[in-house]
């Protein structure tokens, strides 16, 4: 019995088709064909680790994407300009964490996005280097650029301007003035131990520190100006220097006469007469008030003080103010004159001699201007208490310092003077009618 053959050639079915296997007999034709089982999945992919490990690889996954876009954002929103619409200046103070500095500067207009500006501190690990203190931050500052601000420490910086002359009683005066420093100073600074500058301090600064910075400043540029000095000058130590300078700085505040000046009581030294300044009489009157309120009284320039210069040899024991650079200099480097006396010329600054004679003459010229100037203040009186012209008011406004006992400075006679010129005629010691420069000059 022949057995069927598969169909082969042109009669074969498509090559995709499923072959299908004869049956041997009717019986098996009758039988259902068999279907292939299922193949199930191993027992170890179906292990419960192993469905976990997929789970939190897709939550990983997702995190990392949601993380992704947040970070791109985030970054996106730190660098962006921020809400300033001008500079401004926000003090941070001492002891805030991280959350209070934002919700600080978000109360003052700087951010407007607190939750990004913590996040940047952490992205940046800066969270232990924000720095209090008082920070002026720019129109539209950034993120970024608040957080640098404030890591760096880049601090407000106020300029302080310490004038010379002041003595160190009155310098601390006008420290416990200034509301940016804070806490007191335990003493007096030594007089002439503290620079007159500009110095530049932030907010909070202890005063005691901004001493400490004064005296550091006051022995480098008395060494900077030991090191330069002429070789001929009468003093033989730094200190003397300064004392010397102390008086030049209280005579004369113009520039163009301080090596002059200094020369004068550089002569006088040389020659062993007294320097007789006006200056020294006040301090050894006040101290360290510094300033005498009125003018000098002829009893009191014989009165003996251990800073009389009018009554002791030399130098005074030490400085009566404090001097500055340009008064320090000056007296380390004199002018080259032989010059001994000087007289207020009444016009700001001074006129200088060599001999007592020349010095009588300039006392004779400034008296021409003192009576000058009185004569017209005695016009404009006259002219305001005429009828409709003014009232009492007036007569004693134009009546100005000479109603007050102190004399105008350019009519302040500085006048050192040859020992025994305290007996001399009043056109050689003028005395009665001016106000030494402690209580009307530039620095009180």
């Amino acid at each position: 019995m022949a057995e069927d053959q598969p169909q082969s050639g042109a009669d074969a079915p498509g090559a995709d088709a499923p072959m299908r296997v004869a049956p041997r007999s009717p019986r098996a034709a009758l039988q259902p064909e068999r279907v292939p089982q299922f193949k199930r999945a191993s027992r170890r992919a179906r292990h419960p680790l192993i469905i976990a490990g997929n789970a939190i690889l897709t939550i990983v996954l997702v995190l990392a994407v949601v993380t992704g876009l947040a970070v791109a954002i985030g970054k996106q929103r730190f660098e962006a300009q921020g809400p300033l619409a001008a500079p401004k200046v926000v003090n941070i103070p001492r002891g805030l964490g991280l959350r209070d500095i934002a919700e600080l500067l978000q109360r003052e207009g700087v951010i407007d996005q607190p939750w990004v500006f913590v996040g940047g501190v952490i992205a940046l690990k800066a969270r232990d280097e924000l720095k209090f203190g008082e920070y002026a931050f720019g129109k539209q500052a950034s993120l970024r650029e608040v957080v640098e601000t404030i890591v760096e420490g880049k601090v407000v910086q106020h300029a302080v301007t310490i004038a010379e002359g002041l003595t160190s009683e009155q310098i601390l005066a006008k420290l416990a003035e200034i509301d940016i420093f804070t806490g007191g100073v335990r003493e007096i600074p030594k007089e002439g131990s503290l620079l007159p500058e500009t110095y530049r301090f932030p907010r909070g600064t202890p005063r005691e520190q901004v001493v400490q910075r004064m005296q550091q400043a006051q022995k480098r540029v008395l060494q900077e100006v030991w090191d330069r000095r002429s070789s001929d000058i009468p003093v033989r130590a730094p200190e003397q220097l300064v004392i010397l300078a102390s008086i030049i700085e209280k005579e004369t505040g113009r520039s163009d006469e301080r090596t002059r000046v200094a020369a004068v009581f550089a002569n006088r030294l040389k020659q062993r007469m007294r320097l007789q300044s006006d200056p020294t009489i006040i301090y050894g009157l006040v101290g360290g008030k510094g300033t005498l309120g009125r003018p000098i009284m002829r009893s009191e320039i014989d009165q003996p003080t251990p800073y009389n210069t009018y009554v002791i040899e030399g130098l005074p024991p030490g400085p009566i103010a404090n001097p500055g650079r340009a008064a320090l200099e000056a007296a380390a480097n004199p002018a080259r004159t032989k010059e001994l006396f000087f007289v207020s010329d009444g016009a700001g600054g001074h006129a200088f001699a060599e001999t007592l004679e020349q010095h009588q003459r300039n006392v004779a010229k400034l008296r021409q201007v003192e009576q000058q100037q009185r004569d017209a203040a005695k016009d404009a009186v006259s002219s305001e208490t005429q009828p409709g012209n003014g009232s009492a008011t007036g007569t004693a406004r134009a009546a100005g310092p000479s109603a007050s006992g102190t004399a105008p400075r350019n009519a302040s006679p500085k006048t050192p003077r040859a020992q025994g010129a305290n007996s001399a005629s009043p056109a050689a010691s003028p005395r009665s009618s001016y106000a030494p420069q402690g209580a009307a000059g530039r620095t009180q």
